[in-house]
């Protein structure tokens, strides 16, 4: 197991102080060096230190008792006196003292002439080679004074209480209320200064490491998630229902009927959209799609296994969560709500939106979820709808259902959506992907195209504009002329100058996480093969199915660690997160074929605890510094411990100072750490953790 370097007493602390005066000045005598180098072998706590003060008096009267010799006249002798054996044998070892002092002064003087002696060429080199040292000294003399203070300073942070097991900062109905929202919006996202807490987030009493996939996409433990058996039957939600309950598991697959619907819906859809089945999705230019109340994820769980990458977004729920039972299944999920602000995604993003009796009016308000469902979706791009309002033979029994139907269909034809299929209780749009569309539509017929003010590619969080969003993005390209999948993770020059990037700068990414993938699963795999302990009945199955289903990606940039995955043959999905402190490159990473969102760190992420298998960060440390410290590096890792499930894998990529201080972090945040250095002469350093399982003892 990953161990923490820990001083355990003061002769740990001479011991690393002797090593660090063998490092920075290194002796030439080989007798010296063998000395110190058996005694540093030895451990220094083969010092013998007496138990007490008569034991250290006796010591002095032996010492005594050898020095004073007396002869036959009764006087003493000296015992330095040349004619005794023994004062000849003390002399000659005094002057072997001596001279390996004179040599070490002649050495350190040697050294000293040597190096001002060097041609002025090679000073700067020295000079760096010197910093470094000297950095590398004061970082080793700031662990000593670290370690060695104890407790006092790195106080383990304590658990959270019970009642926040799945707590997710940010969202607090009951506080919304009081402070006067409703219509909805109580459950909207809403991050204030005390929306943090400053404790590590225990499991519940019988959690249980979620099982591997394939099976585990399928099979969930129930004591992993915060939900009832009258919950599971009582859902609203087509694919809520495709669920079965057993004695300690939640099955999504079945022999029965309603398992065969997912299969069946999904084929139906495909052939609304005039394609054979789904397998013929990215044929179409179909590859990421965002599921909105997607009840418990099976229609992306049975999409996933035809490279089709499916988002679950769905309001916060206290219990019976659609997104902590999606995320349990270790499939893409994240909380987003339609109620009052736009969702945390660039303008034309998904290629199919889809809403199986999603929960959303989409007819009140003016129809303003619908613009920003048109804002999300690529020209050309599918909007899929089933509910019992669509329904023709129900709304011909029901005035109001036909009227709010109406309102529905009239309002999508005047954002220039194209109803190309209707069958039983589902419809489905197309999204024009011609411009002039909206310049053709009669005057005051439908929304006004947002002006390039209100047109924000990548919105934070904004309240949800009344205007058609992305017609003035460069990214405006229909989804039937991209390239389709996998070749379109391959972005070619002209495709790339829409980000304002050279290939050379994409090309130099690929290959730099090709080298961090192998390098790190180089690393992981003997400490999950070796050093990892089994879980008992447990078998050690063949990569990539041991190793994670999904990784949380802090500053993923291009998307670069996302694409090496994929590349390498691992089955894991990346939820790419770009900070709002950094560069904003989530549209390529979209367009790309991968799922991301826009986020702000010192924000708690929009989703439950335990989601995520790996945490990967590189360079997210220096890029919040140079925020001038808008929260602090320990706020961060109380979050990262939050979202990351009980022996998880962390791994951060970063400056050797920052590392440094993170390292110390992880002691109180009672992780497994080690540090890893990247390169030998690169200021740059690993630090690889794993989440320990700290069980909840069950309470009588």
């Amino acid at each position: 197991m990953i161990g923490e370097f820990l001083l355990k007493s003061p002769f740990d602390e001479i011991s690393l102080i002797l090593r660090l005066v063998l490092r920075y000045f290194p002796i030439s005598n080989s007798a010296l060096t063998n000395k110190v180098s058996k005694m540093l072998h030895r451990g220094v706590s083969g010092i013998r230190v007496s138990g007490n003060n008569n034991d250290f008096w006796d010591s002095q009267v032996k010492d005594k008792t050898e020095k004073v010799i007396v002869n036959e006249n009764g006087f003493a002798s000296d015992p330095l006196s040349v004619g005794s054996p023994r004062s000849r044998h003390r002399l000659t070892m005094l002057c072997l003292k001596l001279s390996l002092v004179v040599i070490v002064i002649l050495a350190l003087t040697g050294s000293f002439w040597w190096a001002i002696s060097i041609s002025t060429s090679s000073r700067g080199h020295i000079f760096r080679g010197y910093r470094r040292l000297q950095e590398q000294l004061v970082s080793d003399l700031w662990d000593i004074g670290e370690l060695s203070l104890g407790p006092s300073r790195l106080k383990e942070i304590e658990f959270c209480p019970e009642e926040s097991e799945n707590y997710i900062p940010c969202f607090n109905v009951s506080e919304n209320l009081a402070l006067g929202y409703s219509d909805g919006n109580e459950y909207d996202r809403l991050c204030g200064h005390g929306s943090r807490q400053s404790c590590l987030v225990l499991p519940p009493v019988n959690y249980k490491i979620p099982l591997r996939w394939p099976t585990g996409r399928d099979v969930i433990w129930v004591a992993n998630v915060k939900i009832t058996g009258q919950e599971v039957f009582s859902s609203g939600s087509f694919t809520k229902r495709m669920m079965m309950l057993e004695e300690e598991q939640i099955s999504f697959r079945s022999a029965s009927l309603m398992f065969d619907g997912v299969e069946d819906y999904s084929h139906q859809i495909a052939e609304m959209i005039g394609l054979r089945n789904e397998s013929n999705f990215i044929q179409a230019g179909i590859r990421t799609i965002l599921d909105i109340g997607c009840g418990y994820g099976s229609f992306g769980a049975h999409l996933f296994s035809k490279q089709l990458l499916t988002m679950c977004i769905a309001n916060y729920e206290s219990s019976g969560s659609q997104v902590q039972l999606t995320l349990e299944r270790g499939l893409p999920a994240m909380i987003g709500s339609f109620n009052s602000k736009q969702l945390p995604y660039p303008s034309l993003s998904f290629d199919m939106l889809h809403c199986a009796r999603c929960g959303i009016d989409w007819d009140v308000k003016d129809g303003i979820f619908l613009i920003e469902a048109d804002r999300v979706l690529k020209p050309g791009g599918y909007f899929v709808w089933t509910s019992p309002l669509t329904n023709v033979h129900a709304f011909l029994r029901n005035k109001e259902m036909q009227k709010r139907w109406n309102s529905v269909r009239d309002f999508a034809e005047n954002i220039c959506w194209e109803l190309i299929s209707q069958q039983d209780e589902t419809v489905v749009w197309k999204k024009t992907t011609k411009k002039s569309c909206y310049n053709s539509r009669k005057p005051g017929s439908g929304p006004s195209i947002c002006s390039k003010g209100q047109d924000v590619e990548s919105p934070y969080y904004r309240p949800l504009q009344n205007c058609i969003g992305g017609t003035n993005s460069r990214r405006w390209v229909p989804i039937e002329e991209r390239v389709t999948w996998p070749s379109r993770s391959n972005l070619n020059k002209n495709e790339l100058a829409l980000y304002g990037l050279h290939p050379e700068e994409l090309n130099e990414d690929t290959a730099h996480y090709k080298t961090t993938v192998r390098n790190y699963w180089s690393l992981l795999s003997p400490l999950i093969f070796s050093d990892h302990p089994k879980r008992p009945g447990d078998e050690d199955p063949s990569p990539p199915h041991n190793m994670l289903r999904n990784v949380l990606d802090m500053n993923a940039r291009y998307g670069g660690f996302n694409a090496a995955l994929l590349e390498a043959g691992k089955s894991a999905w990346v939820m790419n997160v770009v900070p709002t402190s950094g560069p904003n490159y989530l549209p390529l990473i979209l367009d790309r074929g991968y799922v991301g969102v826009l986020h702000n760190w010192c924000e708690a992420f929009p989703s439950y605890p335990r989601t995520y298998d790996m945490v990967h960060a590189e360079g997210l440390l220096s890029l919040e510094t140079d925020q001038h410290h808008r929260c602090t590096m320990l706020d961060l890792f109380t979050e990262i411990d939050r979202l990351l499930r009980p022996e998880g894998w962390v791994i951060i990529h970063d400056t050797a100072p920052l590392i440094k201080k993170a390292r110390a972090l992880t002691v109180q945040l009672k992780w497994d750490a080690r540090v890893i250095e990247v390169e030998s002469n690169s200021d740059e350093r690993l630090l690889i953790c794993q989440k320990p399982f700290f069980k909840k003892q069950a309470t009588s």
